[in-house]
Order: structure tokens, then C-alpha cells, then sequence
């Protein structure tokens, strides 16, 4: 799961802020930012990527959360980035709609820090974490189902199914049973009252993850819709990106990753074809790879901060070829890649 976005103390967003942004030195070497460019930060959170970009050169930044607090928090750092910064309340798969609206597109870059910012966690009220007692809410915006809704009401069969698929848990049926068990006897609301009833099924060892933690990942990835926002906004950047454009995702766990590493390679090879057989007809690849794999965070990061451990950044340039089309995703939606690992 990840656990934040960022690490250390900085002024972003316009003012002191709990977080500097994971990788940020790669995440700049491989979006390069230029003079009269335009980019969009996806995940804005506090700013910390916005930030730096727009001292790194003259351009513009189009930041989207889709947490209203997050857009009221970048109030400071819009002033002072002096008609340079514009920010939406949206969620970043219509990255490629709003940069379109708002004067954005084509776009020389799109940078996505995927998941819970560490602000989010640090709030109790939002439910995001099994370390600080609050309401079981767990969503980034503030409407829909919460997680408690989900705890509530969910057939133990398919609470199974999303504990397993989404949080890679491997006890997810007692959990599931434990949780259907439980809340026969007393409404399931708060967060310390779930982190328990899966400490009760999952033993953790000393130094191990906190046994709540795969369960509480999968719900507010469930809650939320990540995955599939992931891929319709890495589509979004395919579209909205100029030839040259670049595309620089971090991701913190290996849902997330996978999805990311999958798009790039489907998006970066060519139609296979052999000297046996007619040229395969196909799509000419619309992104050139920035690295031959992930990237990660280097000692010295992970030593001041150790979430930045999970972290791996892909990034991708794009080519003239004209974008693939959404739908030309096999295997990536969140309902597929549920079928497949169906238990």
C-alpha cells in the first residue's frame, strides 16, 4: 500500500507541508521540464511535484485532486505561481478533458504519484488508516459508498473475493468471515473495530506489516475505483501527451505497478511479425520506454524515508504514432484482472 507522498519537511503548496514528494530528483530527470511547456500533476496532494516544476522552468501546471481539501490546501500556491498554476477538482482520468477545457493540450508532460497521500493517513477523520482511530470512510472525495458501507453490506463470497484480489491477501476468506461474523453483532464503524477483527485472524510476526494492512488496502482501493481510474488515466495521458511528451508514473504496490509496467510494454512494442509469416498488421507504438525497467528510490532516500522503499517510477515518452484507443487495454481492468485470480 502506499504511504504517502512524500517525506520530510518543504513549503509546498504555498506553506510549510508534512511531505516532500518520493523520487523527486528522478521524477524530474525524466519528465525534464522546459520553458513555455505544459504539464499536468494528476495527484496534486499537497503540491510537492507542482512545486518544483514550476521552478525547474517557465511553464504551466494544470494540478487535479479529486480531494477537495487537497485544491483548497494549493489556494497559497496558485497566488504565488502568478497565472502559471491552474487547479481542478476532478479525478486525473479525465486528465486529458480538462487540460483540453482549460487551455492545456497537447501537453509536454504528465507526472502520477498513484494512492493515499500521507496527509490522508495523518487524518483520523478519514478513515484511511488502522493506526489512528476514526470513522470507516476511506474515500478521496467526499461522496459515494464508504468503506463501511462496503463492510456492511457486502456478501461475505464477493468481501472475500475483493480482500484477496485488491489487497493480495491470502486469509481473506477468514477475514471475510470474521467480519460477516462481527457485524451481526454490532455495526462495523470505525476503523480501530475492523483493524481488530483482522488482528484476531492474521498474526503478524515482529518487524512484519500490521496484519490489518492488506485489508484496509483493498477496501479503499474498492471504494475509491484506483485501478480503474489508473488505467483510463494512463490512456487520458496517451491522448492528451504531444509527440515528445513524457509520462512519468510512481506507484507503491504491485497492483499498481503492474498495471503501469503493462500499459508501457503493450503501448512501447511493435506488431511481433517473422520472416516466416506476412508483416503483423497493428498499431505503431505510441511510447518509447524512458528506462528498461523500474526505477527505485536510492539508499539515501529510503534511509530519511523508509515509504519511499516500495516506490518504483516508469516513465515513457510518446511518439508520433496516434494514441491506441482505450479499449485496446486486454487484461488490465480491475473486473479482468478479478476473473483471473477468482479463488
Amino acid at each position: 500500500m502506499k504511504s504517502g507522498r512524500g517525506v520530510g519537511p518543504t513549503d509546498a503548496a504555498g506553506g510549510p507541508a508534512r511531505h516532500l514528494p518520493v523520487m523527486l530528483a528522478e521524477v524530474l530527470a525524466h519528465l525534464a521540464p522546459k520553458d513555455a511547456a505544459t504539464y499536468v500533476d494528476g495527484t496534486f496532494g499537497a503540491g510537492g511535484y507542482t512545486r518544483v516544476i514550476l521552478e525547474a522552468a517557465d511553464c504551466r501546471v494544470l494540478g487535479i485532486d479529486r480531494d477537495p481539501t487537497a485544491i483548497t490546501g494549493g489556494a497559497d500556491l496558485v497566488l504565488e505561481a502568478k497565472g502559471r498554476l491552474t487547479l481542478a477538482e476532478d479525478r486525473f482520468a479525465n486528465l486529458d478533458t480538462l487540460a483540453e477545457n482549460l487551455g492545456f493540450a497537447p501537453l509536454d508532460g504528465v507526472v502520477l504519484d498513484i494512492g493515499v497521500s500521507s496527509m490522508q493517513l495523518d487524518q483520523a477523520e478519514r478513515g484511511f488508516s488502522f493506526r489512528r482511530d476514526g470513522p470507516l470512510d476511506m474515500r478521496m472525495a467526499d461522496h459515494g459508498p464508504t468503506a463501511a458501507d462496503l463492510v456492511a453490506e457486502l456478501p461475505e463470497e464477493e468481501l472475500a473475493h475483493v480482500i484477496y484480489t485488491l489487497g493480495e491477501e491470502r486469509l481473506s476468506r477468514q477475514i471475510a468471515r470474521a467480519i460477516v461474523k462481527a457485524r451481526t453483532e454490532a455495526p462495523i464503524t470505525r476503523t480501530a473495530q475492523l483493524a481488530e477483527i483482522v488482528s484476531r485472524v492474521v498474526w503478524a510476526k515482529p518487524g512484519e506489516i500490521h496484519p490489518a494492512t492488506r485489508t484496509f488496502q483493498a477496501l479503499r482501493i474498492a471504494v475509491n475505483g484506483e485501478l480503474d481510474e489508473l488505467v483510463s488515466a494512463l490512456a487520458a495521458a496517451e491522448r492528451a501527451l504531444k509527440p515528445g511528451g513524457r509520462l512519468v508514473v510512481v506507484t507503491f504496490h504491485s497492483l499498481e505497478d503492474r498495471i503501469v509496467k503493462t500499459f508501457l510494454s503493450h503501448r512501447s512494442k511493435a506488431p511481433s511479425s517473422s520472416r516466416h509469416l506476412p508483416q503483423a498488421e497493428g498499431p505503431a507504438p505510441s511510447f518509447r520506454l524512458l528506462s528498461k525497467g523500474a526505477v527505485e528510490a536510492g539508499p539515501e532516500e529510503i534511509s530519511a524515508n523508509p515509504r519511499a522503499r516500495s516506490a518504483k517510477l516508469r516513465a515513457a515518452e510518446r511518439t508520433e504514432a496516434p494514441a491506441h484507443g482505450e479499449g485496446d487495454l486486454p487484461g488490465l481492468r480491475p473486473a479482468e484482472m478479478q476473473r483471473r485470480g477468482r479463488r
